[in-house]
């Protein structure tokens, strides 16, 4: 169990928060997780997405985290602006997704990823993995009326055997997976025999098993759709904590963040998902804006300029020093004049989500006034205007969702 929370933010305010659990997930569940709809893009062409992507997405890395030292540099005046440029090319990878996909699957059927799931087309778009981190499910499916059964199986293979790098797993095109290096899901997935698969050969075995025994279809606009689901193991949620442990305590060390909250933040961003992309132009595990977050990380922290791409950030590593070193800029720098260490660690945990100037905004829209009057409030006071005040609704939720995993954490439930 890590105590640092109780230490900074005060037992006593932690305590009081959970009395009751707060709402975690709102909204309703989809009764149909393998087909379902989703909000409409709009077609553009893969050339013109890969040039916006590149051009916003431009910069260097580093190996090795320097020491940060944010303190000595003045707040800034206005909140970090959203990289419209690193935005618009996500959006356009995702349009041309959209565009290739709905040709096989329709406008009804089609799935895309987010934070907290992975969708990953192949052969020509008519075969998808649909990998549902929170709920701990795989649904792999096919509108191919072609040898279905074999484009079923060799998508089964290439979903089980995942990489755990998600460099090698290109998600806006429909390239073949490439299997190389530990799987992802290794220990998470089990085959008819409960055992781990690691191997091609078994994860064959597997497929055929799934086919012959688990094989379901549905009828779509498009023509028949064949599919399997593949239920994880029961704590597929701790074995994907346990990939990165060493990561977090690392960066916990490094920048002073307790270990509890990095796993909550975590956790809320996306489920342990490596591979999660949002169309903010967000990457990896803590989901990381290269333009903002990675961008004040590269400058402050790192003392380098630029910003880190999207391949740095979907390195697990990356991914997490750089979302720590953000909050360390956020606890130390943007909001360093909050003087109490509670409403201070409410204040960090609303704006890794919602900005500084959205948590300032909440209490006044002058900055300095704001400053003042969330001074004057306790840290309840703090917690209550975060959770009912703040001007996106996303972020009220966001800071319970955070405490909550945290607290869980705390209890040994994450």
């Amino acid at each position: 169990m890590n105590l640092f929370l109780f230490l900074e933010v005060g037992h006593s305010i932690v305590a009081s928060l959970f009395q009751k659990p707060y709402s975690v997930m709102p909204g309703g569940v989809n009764p149909s997780p393998c087909f379902h709809p989703i909000r409409k893009s709009k077609s553009t062409i893969m050339k013109k997405a890969l040039l916006m992507l590149s051009a916003a997405l431009l910069s260097g890395c580093s190996s090795t985290p320097p020491e940060c030292d944010c303190t000595n540099v003045p707040p800034p005046v206005t909140s970090e602006p959203v990289s419209d440029a690193n935005k618009k090319a996500v959006e356009a990878l995702f349009a041309y997704l959209a565009n290739q996909a709905k040709k096989q699957w329709g406008d009804d059927e089609y799935l895309e990823s987010g934070k907290h799931r992975y969708v990953k087309y192949l052969d020509g778009f008519q075969t998808r993995a649909h990998i549902d981190f929170e709920a701990g499910k795989i649904y792999v499916s096919t509108v191919a009326q072609r040898e279905p059964m074999e484009k079923l199986q060799k998508a089964i293979v290439q979903t089980v055997l995942m990489p755990a790098d998600p460099e090698h797993v290109e998600q806006f095109t429909d390239k073949d997976i490439q299997l190389t290096g530990k799987p992802f899901f290794l220990g998470q997935i089990v085959d008819q025999e409960g055992k781990s698969i690691e191997w091609e050969w078994r994860a064959n075995r597997f497929a055929e098993y799934l086919i012959a025994n688990k094989l379901k279809s549905k009828t779509i606009k498009r023509g028949k759709a064949y599919y399997v689901q593949i239920d994880m193991v029961k704590d597929h949620l701790e074995q994907r904590e346990y990939q990165y442990a060493h990561f977090v305590r690392d960066a916990s060390k490094r920048y002073d963040i307790p270990e509890d909250l990095i796993y909550a933040v975590i956790k809320t961003e996306s489920s342990f998902n490596p591979y999660a992309v949002s169309h903010a132009g967000a990457y990896g595990l803590m989901q990381v804006i290269p333009k903002t977050a990675g961008a004040d990380v590269f400058n402050l922290v790192k003392k380098k300029p630029g910003m880190p791409t999207k391949e740095y950030l979907f390195d697990p590593a990356n991914n997490i020093d750089t979302g720590t070193a953000y909050l360390h800029i956020l606890k130390t720098r943007y909001l360093r004049d909050v003087t109490n260490p509670s409403s201070r660690h409410f204040s960090m945990i609303s704006a890794y989500n919602g900005g500084t100037g959205g948590v300032l905004a909440t209490f006044h829209k002058d900055r300095k006034t704001a400053m003042s009057k969330l001074n004057q409030h306790s840290p309840r006071q703090v917690y209550d205007a975060l959770t009912t005040k703040h001007p996106k609704d996303e972020a009220r939720r966001y800071l319970q969702k955070v405490l909550y995993f945290q607290k869980g954490f705390n209890e040994g439930k994450i």
